[in-house]
């Protein structure tokens, strides 16, 4: 079975692989985005370039997860596109969020998987998923 959980694997000859997530932040909500990304989830910040920190935004990192917070002068947050982002404990970032008065979203609607969504403090969809073989997983 495929570590997605689901369908086959595949191996290019490019060697693909995620090296960050970036969302659109509107300009000056630094702060804002520290409180849920540091505070909340428990990421830390990275020091951008700084040829990049002059455009603003905010770059986190948390065990094999990087998002890059990047200021969008029109900025509307993303209420169906969103980083699907793998969890060794769903139920204890659930607790967490919740204790935060963060609201959380489940849905049972993705075989081999159990999954909630969440939204940042700027409206940004999140999807955190965790596997479960115990549920039938897609062929």
């Amino acid at each position: 079975m495929s570590a997605q959980g689901y369908g086959p694997d595949h191996t290019s000859s490019f060697g693909y692989g995620l090296h960050h997530v970036q969302l659109a932040i509107p300009a000056g909500s630094e702060d804002e985005c520290r409180r849920f990304y540091v505070d909340v989830l428990g990421m830390v910040e990275l020091t951008k370039p700084p040829v990049l920190a002059a455009r603003g935004g905010l770059w986190v990192r948390a065990d094999a997860l990087e998002i890059h917070l990047g200021v969008e002068h029109d900025f509307r947050p993303a209420r169906k596109a969103h980083p699907g982002i793998r969890v060794a404990d769903l139920d204890l970032l659930a607790e967490r969020l919740t204790s935060k008065d963060v609201e959380v979203i489940w849905d049972d609607n993705f075989p081999g998987h159990r999954r909630l969504y969440a939204f940042d403090n700027l409206g940004n969809r999140l999807e955190f998923l965790q596997r479960d073989d115990r549920s039938p997983s897609m062929a």
